[in-house]
């Protein structure tokens, strides 16, 4: 009996999963990997998730493969989460299919890239990568449960693109209050490629720079001490703040502490006053940053965590790169809880405008801005 004419033939799609798809993507994800594999629970948590897509080809009722796209709140950048066809499909053109279909999704998300990490081992999904467009930038050791590394992956969604970015080595923060020390250690290591990134010296840094109180627990870094601990290495320092009072005051309740904070504050002002550090009192906009970015200096922005995060509490993170719509950080927290990796946090993309708005804290809209140089006489290596 001879086939139907192509014509009539059943045709493959790829949608968006749904609830229903459960038991065929758990029975692929068994199918396809040994070790690290997402749960059921895992899979009906990411499939309701607002901030992730997955998606499915499908064809006579039959669930060929899925790729699963995570969004950044707040940035503009995707990650290939996860990525599998089953068995009985492959050579297909089902993986081709979709990847390009999630490839599209992030686009229609707005998102500037797409990042991914591999197997080292996994020579077929390279190769598959490798002929989509998708580029090597780094990698890790001992990433899957097996001790296997992995290789990470990145895509421009928008090829015309072409960031102008500082070499900012990444380091991320070991503690929930040192985002701060982090962000200045990036940015100093980025202008002395000597310098060593440890814990050792961030807890040092935050040691020297801490307002001792913030919204609760162990008290966060002010732009003045973070200033002082750049500036006794060695750094040129200029710090622009758009107000004169005491900053992170109205995180805490008690008098006492606000008290306590305000003189820290006091005690880093007034050795300001005698060193070379530049202060001025005014804000920066993204413009303005990114001319300073172009003369060589690195910077340090406070933000506001909400707009990534979904919680209110100052935020540090060091600029790495401008180009006409984005404005790239890397951000030294990464949120394991919520599946991050180191992957998302490097050159993360922010619309300029996005950013405007990010670039301040609290209820009076507190901005501040570090810049780093190399002492007079030395240029960014």
């Amino acid at each position: 009996m001879q086939g139907a004419p192509a014509a009539q033939r059943p045709r493959a799609t790829v949608r968006k999963a749904a609830r229903g798809d459960l038991d065929a993507l758990v029975r692929i994800e068994d199918r396809c990997f040994e070790t690290d594999r997402i749960t059921r629970r895992s899979f009906r948590y990411l499939l309701s998730r607002a901030n992730a897509v997955t998606l499915v080809d499908e064809e006579q009722g039959r669930i060929r493969g899925y790729t699963m796209i995570l969004f950044n709140s707040g940035t503009s950048l995707a990650r290939l989460y996860s990525f599998a066809v089953d068995p009985d499909f492959r050579g297909r053109g089902v993986a081709r299919g979709l990847l390009e279909a999630g490839d599209q999704a992030a686009r229609e998300a707005e998102c500037v890239s797409i990042r991914l990490e591999v197997r080292k081992d996994n020579t077929a999904a390279i190769r598959l990568f490798e002929s989509a467009g998708y580029r090597r930038f780094g990698a890790y050791d001992d990433y899957y449960e097996d001790h296997m590394g992995a290789l990470r992956y990145e895509k421009s969604l928008i090829a015309h693109l072409k960031p102008e970015f500082a070499r900012v080595p990444y380091y991320a923060q070991t503690l929930d209050f040192t985002c701060g020390p982090a962000a200045l250690i990036m940015a100093m290591k980025s202008l002395d490629p000597g310098l060593t990134l440890d814990r050792k010296l961030e807890l040092r840094i935050w040691r020297e720079s801490t307002t001792v109180f913030m919204t609760s627990g162990h008290g966060g870094c002010g732009p003045y001490g973070l200033a002082l601990s750049a500036y006794h290495r060695g750094f040129d320092v200029e710090i622009h703040v758009n107000d004169t009072g005491a900053l992170f005051i109205d995180s805490v309740r008690s008098p006492e502490k606000k008290e306590v904070i305000a003189l820290v504050q006091d005690d880093f002002l007034d050795e300001i006053r005698r060193s070379p550090i530049r202060l001025t009192h005014g804000s920066l906009n993204v413009a303005q940053i990114e001319e300073r970015f172009a003369a060589g200096a690195i910077p340090i922005v406070l933000i506001s965590s909400y707009r990534i995060y979904r919680e209110k509490f100052p935020h540090w993170v060091v600029v790495t790169g401008f180009d006409d719509r984005f404005i790239y950080v890397h951000d030294p927290f990464i949120d394991y809880d919520a599946g991050k990796t180191l992957t998302d946090c490097v050159n993360m993309p922010i619309l300029k405008k996005d950013f405007e708005r990010m670039a301040r804290y609290g209820k009076a809209g507190q901005k501040a801005v570090l810049l780093l140089s190399r002492a007079p006489g030395a240029g960014r290596p």
